[in-house]
């Protein structure tokens, strides 16, 4: 018996890739086989990314915090102590938002929990 080959499904398959690669530099847009390792690592990168994301933004937001703590005369880990022992409900994207754009909001936080 003959190999069936399905064509049809192969070339969806690759056609999904290369519109995936769409945008890319050089061969990696218009050459399957490297069109399709470039995807496949931009996937890891994406999944991996999705994750990472989540800590570079409490990085982000505890270096506000501290930078608006210490304006006042605490330090971050004074601060945040505090904060949960007056039981301030406000999580850290909050209180960095408030330590940025609202400073006075800041301020009088800081200054109930002193």
């Amino acid at each position: 018996m003959p190999r069936s080959v399905n064509s049809v499904a192969s070339r969806a398959r690759r056609k999904k890739v290369m519109k995936q690669a769409k945008g890319y530099f050089g061969r990696r847009k218009n050459v399957w086989t490297v069109a399709k390792n470039a995807v496949e690592k931009a996937m890891l990168y994406a999944y991996r990314d999705r994750r990472n994301k989540k800590r570079t933004f409490r990085a982000l937001w505890i270096t506000r915090i501290n930078a608006g703590a210490r304006l006042h005369g605490m330090s971050y880990s004074q601060f945040m102590g505090k904060v949960k022992s007056n039981g301030i409900e406000l999580n850290r994207k909050v209180l960095a938002d408030l330590a940025m754009n609202h400073p006075d909001a800041f301020k009088a936080i800081v200054e109930k929990v002193k």
